[in-house]
């Protein structure tokens, strides 16, 4: 089955990342979760002067939305072009923050059945008062069975469904955690492609982590004040990087009783934020020691961690991640960690056969497909009516101007008072025209329903729920309905586009 991609455009040229003197520690290596196809990748890791590149994303119900896995084939690209270019090895790696504890934003799946036809999923929702636990602790439950089974219903063609049902139910079982269903199923999908998936919250990962969260809330007062700074500056150009600084917190998460929560400076020590537990740098630097995963970084502290027990050069980033990595600056000078350049992930659209069947039945283009306010059914329904209808209805409102000029003239003429009634009157022979025409149109509509209702089944699937495409849809289901040649297709056009982009981009600068 031949997919169209459509790439969105860059909104700058891609920057070239540079080499650094950095290696693999082996310790980690029993962070990387084992999967089929990993070996060689993994090989690889421990030869002289490998390097890796990241990327990562929220773990979500049968891996979530397509750029979770369209960013694991961005940073596999990215790998594999720096490679080429500067003759030693350089891995992708799958960095799984298994830390997160917002399970609402991570319980959810939608995609597209056989019928077209948008199906979404969640797992209930933990109770408002429920400890934040991370997702490598928050089970997935009974309730995944069901999704599961809504997953296996909506496909018909069991021969290409029936692996993709089987590889899910393999890692989507009610035991399994959030994070560690994710992980798996991602390791298995993305090791044919020699990805490798790190699990952030292996004891190995964390002992590594812990000195450099302690050297964070160590310097949180300095910190604090220049991500505040920074933050400023850039909204004042226009960037505001959408994480809140400023307001006293640390970069650090430590897990309490009311689960992952925020420590918070005060006075020479912390608070947890909603436990208000009081420690003091001793005690947090005891809990590193006999305790490191109960300790993790946010958003601005995550990216420094990857950096510095990772050898990386580049990390592969969304648009909201490229806004937020602006403001890490300050957090790497101040703890000294070399700062892999933030990489735009490709982004675009895939095209399904069907979609492209119905623009060329309707002889539409992609962009009128996408564009709001209903233009291209507008254009289908007055297709739909006898070609004169447009030029009948212009003559008739041009005759009610032109008929009621001169009676709003000479009423003027007589009294003044009469041009106001004169003009409403014509208003209302206007507007009498305008409901025939809408009714005229709804008729059509009606008679055109089969019709629009392929045009809107091809929206959906390009803008389900009114969103981009790859925020929405889970790459599973493109799967189930096409199998992994979807995969290897996407996979073979995204080496294609950053070659092409890092050489636009090399002229460029």
């Amino acid at each position: 089955m031949t997919f169209t991609i459509v790439d969105t455009p860059l909104a700058e040229p891609l920057e070239l990342p540079a080499p650094r003197d950095a290696a693999w520690n082996p310790a980690l290596a029993d962070a990387i979760v084992r999967a089929p196809g990993i070996e060689a990748a993994l090989a690889r890791l421990s030869l002289p002067g490998a390097l890796v590149v990241t990327t990562g994303q929220q773990t979500g119900l049968f891996t979530g939305p397509m750029y979770a896995v369209s960013k694991a084939l961005s940073a596999r690209a990215l790998a594999a072009d720096l490679e080429r270019r500067w003759g030693r090895p350089v891995i992708p790696v799958y960095w799984v923050p298994g830390d997160d504890h917002d399970f609402e934003e991570v319980a959810s799946v939608a995609w597209l059945g056989a019928d077209g036809e948008l199906t979404r999923e969640a797992l209930p929702m933990r109770a408002p008062d429920a400890p934040l636990s991370p997702m490598s602790k928050q089970p997935l439950g009974s309730e995944v069975r069901r999704a599961l089974d809504t997953f296996e219903a909506s496909f018909v063609d069991r021969e290409t469904s029936g692996p993709v049902v089987a590889w899910l139910a393999r890692h989507y079982r009610p035991e399994a955690t959030v994070a560690g269903a994710f992980a798996a199923a991602m390791a298995e999908l993305l090791g044919p492609f020699g990805i490798l998936v790190l699990d952030s919250t292996h004891p190995a990962v964390k002992a590594a982590a812990a000195p450099w969260i302690l050297r964070a809330l160590a310097a949180s007062a300095e910190l604090d004040a220049e991500l505040a700074a920074l933050s400023a500056s850039l909204a004042s150009r226009g960037r505001d990087p959408a994480v809140p600084v400023g307001d006293g917190a640390s970069l650090a998460f430590l897990e309490a009783r009311f689960g992952r929560d925020r420590l918070v400076g005060a006075g020479p020590g912390f608070i947890t934020r909603r436990g208000r537990e009081s420690l003091t740098m001793a005690e947090l630097e005891q809990i590193a020691r006999s305790q490191p995963e109960r300790l993790s970084g946010n958003v601005l502290l995550r990216p420094v961690i990857e950096s510095a027990v990772l050898p990386t050069v580049a990390y592969v980033a969304g648009p909201g991640e490229l806004r937020y990595l602006a403001l890490t600056l300050p957090v790497y000078q101040r703890l000294g960690v070399p700062r892999q350049l933030p990489v735009p992930r490709w982004s675009g659209l895939l095209v399904e056969p069907r979609v492209e069947r119905i623009l060329a039945k309707f002889g539409a283009t992609l962009e009128e497909l996408l564009a709001d306010g209903g233009a291209l059914e507008s254009r289908l329904i007055r297709l739909a009516l006898p070609p004169e209808t447009d030029a009948a209805f212009a003559a008739l409102r041009a005759g009610i101007d032109a008929g009621y000029a001169p009676v709003i003239r000479a009423g003027a003429s007589v009294d003044p008072t009469l041009e106001r009634p004169a003009a409403a009157a014509r208003g209302q022979a206007l507007h009498a025209v305008e409901r025939l025409e809408k009714k005229l149109l709804q008729h059509a509509r009606k008679r055109e329903a089969v019709e629009l209702g392929q045009v809107a089944r091809a929206r959906l699937s390009l803008r389900p729920l009114g969103k981009p495409q790859e925020r929405v849809l889970s790459m599973a289901g493109f799967l189930a309905r096409y199998g992994n040649g979807v995969l290897d297709s996407v996979a073979a056009h995204i080496v294609s586009w950053y070659r092409q982009a890092l050489e636009a981009g090399s002229r460029t600068t």
